[in-house]
Order: structure tokens, then sequence, then C-alpha cells
């Protein structure tokens, strides 16, 4: 892919690029075709991901067969109740020179890489999560009043499981409303255990290869970006939008009723980028409704904050998505 990286790449290359990234993840990881793609799209649309299931299921060996099939730097960072945000940014240290004077010197943290697995997110107290939040948002660390940018591309792929386990903190509504997608993790079937069995307990360890770089990942975001979306499809969009606002006047019963707060222009913006890279890898250049109505769940699940009843009677952002699915009328 190097002699493809200094120019401007085509829908064709970025076709194929995905697809064999898609195929690689593949050789891993057994089933889970609607993960392995969110995951996917999230990264070409240069976002970040939030994994959400029960421990055991797969969550950080995909993540990590990622950053073996894209050459570029990784870290892996496993949060804990005792993880500290300075073992996450990087803090200042006391440097000697060898002329014995002293001085501060910025020791760089395992955020300082192109993917950043934050391993179980929810184990941290909600002051080492917001660690991440300038990361996130502004690809940058401030410490001691400097600003340290981080490499390009960036991206935060963390995973959770469930918070009703024990020992969990709930994230910061902040910092879930800076997570491009969040994307659950389902339990495999009886036919995908079989086969998790045949390849992972035998002697030969599935391998995988090389596919792209952190430069062609931009290149493919760059694409993506330029994708055209008509003011119809925009207006689709701001109408879903604003029908999980619950002080909307025409918000639906079912709104009112469970939600205490809705989605973000930041889930607008996600809605249009992932629909934009799904537009691409459907090998079209405009934006369709389709595309919107397949992103939707991802990019705002975790913008919805339901309220008490709506919890206690187990309630959940999808079955809301549907219904505003449902009744929101196409423009």
């Amino acid at each position: 892919m190097t002699e493809t990286e200094n120019r401007v790449i085509n829908i064709e290359q970025f076709r194929y690029v995905a697809l064999s990234i898609e195929e690689q993840l593949s050789r891993v990881i057994v089933g889970q075709n609607k993960l392995v793609h969110n995951l996917l799209v999230t990264l070409l649309a240069g976002g970040n991901a939030l994994l959400e299931g029960v421990p055991g299921l797969g969550k950080t060996i995909l993540v990590k067969t990622l950053a073996n099939v894209i050459a570029c730097s990784f870290n892996r960072v496993q949060f804990t109740p005792d993880l500290m945000p300075a073992d996450i940014i990087g803090s200042l240290i006391i440097n000697i020179s060898e002329e014995g004077q002293r001085g501060f010197r910025f020791e760089k943290g395992p955020v300082f890489a192109n993917i950043v697995l934050a391993d179980e997110i929810n184990r941290a107290a909600p002051r080492t999560q917001s660690a991440l939040l300038e990361a996130m948002q502004e690809g940058s660390v401030t410490v001691g009043g400097t600003s340290y940018d981080l490499p390009k591309p960036f991206f935060v792929l963390a995973t959770q499981n469930p918070i009703e386990l024990e020992g969990t903190y709930p994230l910061p509504e902040a910092q879930l409303d800076r997570f491009f997608y969040k994307i659950n993790v389902p339990y495999p079937t009886e036919a995908e255990l079989i086969e998790i069995a045949k390849r992972t307990t035998g002697i030969e360890i599935p391998k995988t290869e090389k596919i792209a770089t952190g430069q062609m990942l931009t290149a493919m975001i760059h694409l993506s970006r330029q994708v055209l979306i008509a003011d119809r499809v925009l207006q689709y969009i701001a109408k879903l939008i604003g029908a999980t606002h619950p002080d909307n006047p025409n918000a639906l019963e079912s709104v009112r009723r469970n939600l205490r707060i809705g989605a973000s222009p930041r889930g607008l913006q996600s809605i249009v980028w992932g629909a934009k890279v799904e537009a691409l890898l459907d090998n079209r250049k405009a934006v369709s409704i389709e595309d919107v109505q397949k992103v939707i769940y991802p990019a705002i699940r975790h913008r919805l904050l339901l309220n008490f009843e709506a919890q206690a009677e187990g309630v959940v952002p999808d079955m809301l998505i549907s219904d505003i699915l449902n009744k929101v009328q196409i423009p």
C-alpha cells in the first residue's frame, strides 16, 4: 500500500483495503460480523469506539487483532480501580543533566499511540476515565500547562463490562458522548462456539497480515469526508435527533416517558460520518436514507440517558430508537 499513500485514494482502493481488513479480522474472530463491521466503520470515520459485553466474548482480542492488521503504534491500558490519570497521559518527572542542573521532563504515557486499547474502562474511577476526554476530543493532552499533540491518526477503542457487574463505575455522560459508536457484543451462537473451540484449542493459531498503515487510514478518513449528502437526508437526520429530546413539542410518548436527555449534536455528526463510510463501502458516492437507518443504533444508543423508571422497567435505548425510526416520517 506504500505507493498508494502518496496520492489521493479512490473509492475502489478504499473498498479493497476495508474489505481486506475485515477478511483478516475474520481469520481470528468467529462470527460477530456486525461487530467487526461497526468497528471498521468507526475507524474509517476517524472516531472512537466503546465495546460493551460480558467478559470472555473476545472484545480485547478483536482490538489487538485490528492493531496487528494495521501497521501503526499500539498500546494497551488495563483499567483498574487504583489507576491514576498520570498512568495514562504521562507526567512530569525531575531530570538532572550531566552538569547537575535540575529540570522537568515530560514522560509520555501509553495514550501516545495511534491505537489505544482502554481495556475494561469502567473498572477505573471516573477521575481516571476522564483523563481520556481531551485526548479523544482534541487529539492532544495537557500536562503542566503545556499541550502535547498525539500521533495521527488517533483512536481510542475501549471495552467495558455491563454496569450491573460488581466493581464497575458507569462512564460519565460527557465521556460517553465522545465515543463515535457504542457497539454491543452479543453471545456467540452454538455453531460459532464450536468454531471457536476448533480455532483456539488446537496447535495452529490463526495468523494475520499487515493490510494498511496509519497514513492509509488517514487518506481513507479524508475520502469519507468527501461523500455527498443531500439536504433531504440531513433534514431526516435532524428530525431523528430532535425526536430523541423529551422536551421537544413533537416528541413521542415513549421518549417523554423514558428519557431524561436525548442525543447531542455529536450524535448527529456520528450518524453523518458513519453513513458516509457505509455509502463508500457500498460503492456509492452519496448517502442514502438506508445508510442513516443502518448507523443510527450504534451512533446514539449511548447518548440516550434513561430515567429511573425506564431502567427499572428494563427499557433499553435500542427500543426507543426503533420506535423513533418507525414513526418519524422521511422528508
